[in-house]
């Protein structure tokens, strides 16, 4: 099922994001991981994709698993900045042979040897190419309530999402965030540019202190008062924070819905207890 399909046919939806293994002997281990969260009966469910394609197999193997096993609707991601076409598009032909309908296309990090040549420098790029492939895929799209880190204008940076929508998106997905206002702010503005389609929040629920530095360093985002308050208060103790940061990101989620911002994205990091935790809290609400 395409993605667009489900949003416009559900008043609420919920979805989850797994990583596949960058080594095989760790492929049960993560398996086991999307199996667990998909009983839980998530609108769909993202699966990443390492860089230059690093995981492109298990990416592949893991999402067909997550919809032909467990009938869940999955969303694949592919990237491209240090990708051939030539392997772009040996990878839309395996989404395609397994069934898959749905292409998150991104352009992916900068390997942190530097700069080299390279077929693709921007998502729309990407985009392009998916739709002169096959046309029938249902593609998402990354976009940055706080700007891209290597952006210098904000309203630049929607100038080149507004690029990116126009070359084909049908929905996008924000980077994590952890005020809200950020985003409202973020959807008035683009809005007001004249991008249309549908937006979907992504929610990090950060459960131990380790993760706020590598989370902000990786998204820039910006780290509210009551949250730094909420890791000092709790980050040495694992379990408390682990309920601490479950909390804080269904409070989020909670609060997004209650401001008409009805589908949302968990960046669950493979952790089906974090998922559940969050599904748990929300069950009365999803019904």
């Amino acid at each position: 099922m395409k993605i667009t399909d489900i949003l416009n046919s559900h008043d609420v939806t919920i979805s989850f994001e797994v990583f596949p293994p960058k080594t095989d002997d760790r492929y049960a281990q993560v398996e086991e991981a999307a199996r667990r969260i998909a009983a839980l009966h998530p609108s769909f469910m993202s699966v990443t994709y390492g860089a230059g394609g690093g995981t492109s197999k298990n990416t592949a193997s893991i999402a067909a698993d997550i919809q032909n096993k467990y009938g869940t609707p999955v969303l694949a991601h592919l990237t491209c900045v240090s990708s051939t076409r030539e392997h772009v598009r040996e990878m839309i032909d395996v989404y395609r042979q397994n069934g898959i309908e749905n292409i998150m296309a991104l352009r992916g990090d900068i390997p942190g040897e530097g700069r080299t040549v390279f077929d693709y420098d921007h998502a729309s790029e990407l985009v392009r190419d998916i739709r002169s492939v096959d046309d029938s895929f249902c593609i998402g799209g990354a976009c940055y309530p706080e700007g891209h880190v290597e952006c210098e204008r904000p309203s630049e940076d929607i100038d080149h999402l507004k690029e990116k929508v126009d070359a084909g998106v049908d929905f996008l997905t924000t980077q994590m965030f952890f005020d809200n206002n950020t985003l409202y702010n973020f959807l008035y503005r683009i809005r007001e540019k004249g991008i249309g389609v549908p937006v979907l929040p992504g929610i990090m629920p950060i459960t131990n202190k380790k993760q706020v530095a590598r989370s902000v360093a990786l998204s820039g985002a910006t780290i509210p008062q009551r949250f730094r308050m909420m890791v000092d208060r709790f980050g040495d103790d694992p379990a408390k924070m682990k309920q601490a940061g479950v909390i804080y990101a269904t409070e989020q989620i909670i609060d997004l819905i209650s401001n008409g911002v009805t589908h949302i994205h968990v960046y669950s990091m493979n952790k089906p207890e974090i998922a559940a935790g969050i599904m748990n809290s929300l069950s009365e609400i999803l019904r």
